[in-house]
């Protein structure tokens, strides 16, 4: 897999002869609309061609993956089969190994260069003892580096057949759905959500469903409802009653605490609130996880951060999701919403008080549109990454690419005359987030939110990790 910038002139089917693949391969791993339409910048992902293989009479997924060398994880991944059992004969699967088909001028030399891998390892993988006895025609193996296997979060706002429907199309990539939110109430109950054929589908496609409360609303700052929760063992204690009946009832795996905007002095009754928690759903096989503002150091100040005990919630929970995501904020500035300089500056603290393999990075799938000047106040219009590159192809504008933030934008005028500034996510910026999350070997990935299509995001996970399955006939997962 490479990833490709569109230059002055490139055609799609100037990059499939180029790089060897198939147009239709090329529109596929991108979510191309407008294929003819290649805009100068845009990051175009040039998919590896994998092997096909015909499944025979007497195949299962293990012996086909012991015969090519890989696991039958990585081909259900591949193929999104969420049930080893289901392959029958005359299926056709694709095998995750790389096959080059020699082409007049290849070298085992270039052909490392271009796959990342060196000339001698090509030649031990296809049993090559000249390396100049290769010719056109030939299909050669083409090693590759072994791929971690991380947990994969996604948040979904979507509820009933939609959310089902979301949670469907990315379940293969997904170890936990996170269905947000269950809002606590100042009694200890909670406000319902139409999650049912959610969780239906998430225990049908072997994702753990988790469920999620919070004290904030798009109306609410939450900030005196934590504290009337927080500063009472007895509405804390009706609050936990009241998840681990539902829980049960609905067939979650685990908890998800987002508490937000809490107000400093609730920081210790925040943390006894995350150990009442632990000691009341461990023992029930429950495993709990909360969702951490990002900061950058024990001292930041202000009421998203203060009360967020970085290093109390990692020695007590399971794991943490850090929500590295909204600089760019809706009724802010435009700027990069996830800014990889600043991502690594959270991750950077985090890692010194968290234990990394308990370390969900956030990771949000939307682009937002601004208004130029920007008025205070005035707020940023919210859609995909596909709507982003809609406007880019209409306006015919190039895609331009910041560095520091490792974040594409660009900027067009409207039929109105007004000036607009877009930021977005593509191939080059999600990468990016991929080889934080190796770089500092954390647990995985937690997307924010789901509905939002961005294709080149589930093509490059598959490329970069094997997504972790736990068994959903029980809540473990956690540990």
């Amino acid at each position: 897999m490479q990833i490709h910038v569109v230059q002055g002139g490139d055609t799609l089917w100037q990059l499939s002869q180029q790089y060897g693949v198939s147009t239709q391969q090329i529109v596929a791993a991108n979510g191309l609309e407008n294929p003819n339409q290649l805009l100068i910048g845009q990051a175009v992902i040039i998919p590896t061609s994998y092997y096909t293989y015909t499944v025979q009479p007497g195949d299962n997924i293990f012996t086909i993956a012991a015969n090519f060398g890989t696991t039958a994880l990585a081909i259900m991944q591949a193929n999104r089969l969420t049930n080893p059992g289901a392959v029958y004969p005359g299926q056709q699967l694709t095998i995750p190994v790389v096959v080059h088909t020699v082409r007049s001028g290849d070298t085992l030399w270039s052909l490392a260069e271009r796959y990342g891998t060196t000339a001698q390892a090509i030649m031990q993988a296809n049993g090559i003892m000249n390396a100049s006895a290769i010719y056109p025609g030939q299909m050669l193996r083409m090693p590759e580096q072994p791929k971690r296997t991380i947990d994969v979060n996604a948040f979904t706002t979507e509820f009933g057949q939609k959310g089902a429907q979301d949670v469907r199309d990315v379940a293969s990539h997904l170890t936990y759905v996170s269905p947000f939110a269950y809002r606590m109430k100042a009694d200890g109950t909670l406000e319902g959500v139409d999650d049912s054929a959610l969780i239906r589908v998430a225990l049908a496609s072997n994702v753990l469903p988790m469920m999620a409360i919070t004290n904030f609303s798009a109306t609410e700052a939450g900030t005196g409802l934590a504290h009337t929760i927080l500063s009472s063992v007895e509405l804390q204690e009706k609050l936990l009653s009241n998840i681990l009946g539902i829980m049960k009832e609905k067939g979650y795996r685990g908890l998800n605490i987002d508490f937000e905007n809490v107000s400093p002095e609730d920081r210790v009754h925040y943390n006894e609130f995350l150990q009442r928690a632990v000691d009341r759903l461990h023992p029930e096989g429950y495993f709990v996880s909360s969702d951490l503002a990002p900061k950058t150091s024990s001292e930041q100040t202000g009421l998203l951060y203060e009360a967020h005990d970085y290093e109390a919630h990692g020695r007590i929970l399971d794991f943490v999701v850090l929500m590295t995501y909204e600089w760019g904020y809706r009724k802010g500035p435009p700027q990069a919403i996830s800014p990889i300089d600043q991502i690594r500056k959270v991750l950077d603290y985090a890692v010194t008080v968290i234990p990394r393999d308990k370390i969900l990075m956030g990771f949000q799938v939307y682009a937002r549109d601004w208004l130029l000047p920007h008025v205070q106040g005035q707020e940023a219009e919210t859609f995909d990454m596909q709507e982003a590159i809609r406007r880019a192809v209409e306006h015919q504008v190039q895609i331009q690419y910041n560095e520091t933030a490792a974040s594409p934008f660009f900027r067009y005028t409207d039929n109105q005359g007004r000036r607009h500034e877009v930021w977005f996510e593509d191939a080059r910026s999600a990468q990016a987030k991929f080889d934080l999350v190796k770089e500092y070997d954390l647990r995985g990935l937690s997307y924010w939110v789901l509905g939002y299509p961005f294709p080149q995001n589930w093509y490059l996970l598959e490329a970069n990790f094997n997504v972790r399955k736990y068994s959903t006939a029980s809540a473990s997962g956690g540990s």
